[in-house]
Formats: C-alpha cells, sequence, structure tokens
C-alpha cells in the first residue's frame, strides 16, 4: 500500500513539473495595458459640528439641531437617509476641574449628491451660525461595474497590442497563459475642501446667494493588466 502511494506521488510531481516545463518551453509575448478614465463624485459625505461654544452657551445644542433640521430639509434634503449621528460629546473634564459650565456639542455626516448641494447646506448653516462643515470623503456610486468595465477594456487593449506586435513577424497571437491584474484606484483630493470653503466665502459677499457651477476634483480610476499569449 505505501510503495502504491508512493508511486502515485511520484507520478502527481511528474506530470506537475512536465506541466510546468511545457508552459515555460512554449513560445509566448508578455505585454501589459493600461487604461484609466475621470469620474465626477455623486456621494459627497460632509462632517458638520454644532457645539453650544460657537454661541458662547446662548442656544443649546438641542435648539442648533433643530434648527440645522429644518435648514436642510428646505434644501431638499432627506433627515432619514442622508444625516447620522456621528459623535455626541460634553466637557465634564474641564467642568469638574475648573467649575465651568458644561457645553455640549454633536458631530453628524451628512451625504449629498453634488457640489451645488455641498454649497447649498454650507450657506444655510451658517445662517444659523454653523460654520464648522468639512469635507469627510467623495465616493463614485457605480465604482465596482466601472472598475469590471475598465479590466475587460485593459484586456482587449493588451490582445491589441499583442497582435500589433506579431503581425510583422508572420504569427499568431494564441490563447492567454497567464493574466496578472494589477488596477489601482487613486483619488485626487488636492481641492476638495477648498472647493467647499470658497463657495461659503461667496455668500458672504453676494446678496441672496445661489451655488456657482462647480465641481469637485474627479476620481481617476485606473485598470492595468499584465498578460503572456501563447504565439503560433
Amino acid at each position: 500500500m505505501k510503495i502504491l502511494i508512493l508511486v502515485m506521488l511520484l507520478f502527481i510531481s511528474a506530470y506537475s513539473n512536465s506541466q510546468n516545463k511545457n508552459f515555460i518551453d512554449q513560445p509566448y509575448l508578455e505585454t501589459n495595458a493600461s487604461v484609466d478614465t475621470l469620474v465626477t463624485p455623486d456621494r459627497i459625505y460632509l462632517n458638520i459640528q454644532i457645539t453650544e461654544s460657537d454661541t458662547k452657551g446662548k442656544i443649546s445644542v438641542e435648539e442648533l439641531e433643530n434648527s440645522m433640521a429644518e435648514k436642510l430639509k428646505s434644501i431638499g434634503i432627506v433627515l432619514e437617509k442622508q444625516l447620522t449621528l456621528k459623535d455626541l460629546s460634553s466637557n465634564f473634564e474641564k467642568y469638574f476641574l475648573k467649575q465651568k459650565d458644561v457645553l455640549k456639542s454633536k458631530e453628524y455626516t451628512l451625504l449629498v449628491y453634488d457640489a451645488q448641494t455641498a454649497g447649498k447646506v454650507i450657506m444655510v448653516l451658517e445662517e444659523i451660525g454653523v460654520s464648522n462643515v468639512e469635507l469627510q470623503k467623495m465616493e463614485y456610486s457605480r465604482m465596482d461595474a466601472l472598475e469590471l468595465e475598465l479590466k475587460s477594456l485593459a484586456i482587449i487593449k493588451a490582445k491589441a497590442q499583442g497582435e500589433s506586435m506579431v503581425r510583422p513577424l508572420n504569427q499568431k497571437l494564441g490563447v492567454a497563459l497567464y493574466i496578472y491584474d494589477n488596477s489601482i484606484q487613486q483619488i485626487t483630493r488636492s481641492n476638495e475642501r477648498g472647493a467647499v470653503m470658497q463657495m461659503a466665502y461667496a455668500e458672504k459677499n453676494i446678496d441672496n446667494f445661489e451655488p456657482i457651477e462647480i465641481a469637485f476634483d474627479k476620481i481617476k480610476v485606473e485598470s492595468s493588466v499584465y498578460v503572456k499569449f501563447k504565439l503560433e
């Protein structure tokens, strides 16, 4: 029985080595190809903080929260779907150490779908004294589908490159022997916060402000593949 098992292991090892040798010995062409595109983010997350210290304790967090809710609803924000509470805090440590009043704060994440709405959010919140609004992150909702599409385009480009390379040799490109996906996703963030703050600044100087036609930096998505094709 042990001899039979040993023979089988030797056979499997020899077969595996034979397959590897056949792969290495056969003529092949290797090439790589990349494709990329830019997309406009359609899921923009804003970080909003309301705190009693902004009004020196004259207006409670609860009052600011209600005012914020009304302002956001007035510009079409669906609070149940787009606004979530991120953090709730108060300075109890200072209260116990220095016997000062407790000033509470709340932090929220607001989801909007374009830069113009982000500008409107800043405008209406500044009307009630809430100015601590920052850009948290940006996303593209169809990213998965886009990445799959780019992978296919990269493979098509790699094949076209291979066929172009072997044509002068009067050879043909065969099946793909090896494919390596080297795709990456890159997000340009250089002017994200700048765009939001610029819109807020413009509001302070213009009566009846309407957000200008502006867009955040686009998201760059790239797909890269490395392929070995059999030569025939």
